[in-house]
């Protein structure tokens, strides 16, 4: 899988999100549509999984989180950045969604592990909201889709 490959992926997946707004039944849809069973979930997690295995993904680490910007947010992928992150049993800094967040969850392992509670599958925060991102009964990859690549960190 190359970084080409997987933007292509994400080029896809991006034009079917464009200008819906980021709310509970994107959530749903995201779920009903490419969920945990479904060929664009297995593509998207085969690529995560290979990218952090050949380096091109998580490629930063600090404070026992792995990550990584992939993309910047651009017109071929509909104003979305692309961040994965590689997590295991530990929370994330606390941060703000001006735009919203588009969260794909990929458990690892045992597939057991849950993000802020949720299991394998779509997350969808709305514009606005916040969050102390945590991993929680092992390991997980998260995709992070961020409109305008729009991310507050909060103060420590």
């Amino acid at each position: 899988m190359s970084k080409q490959t997987f933007h292509q992926q994400l080029v896809v997946l991006t034009a079917q999100i464009s200008g819906r707004p980021l709310d509970a039944a994107l959530d749903q849809w995201l779920n009903t549509q490419h969920g945990p069973h479904s060929q664009s979930y297995g593509g998207l997690k085969a690529a995560c999984v290979e990218g952090v295995r050949d380096g091109w993904l998580c490629d930063r680490e600090g404070g026992g989180i792995r990550y990584g910007r992939v993309f910047k947010a651009d017109d071929s992928l509909h104003r979305f950045s692309v961040d994965v992150v590689d997590m295991r049993d530990i929370a994330g800094p606390h941060h703000v969604h001006p735009g919203g967040e588009i969260d794909l969850i990929m458990p690892l392992d045992d597939g057991s592990a849950t993000f802020d509670g949720r299991p394998a599958g779509w997350c969808v925060f709305p514009p606005g909201s916040a969050h102390q991102p945590t991993v929680a009964n092992g390991r997980a990859l998260v995709l992070y889709l961020l409109p305008e690549g729009q991310i507050q960190f909060s103060k420590s």
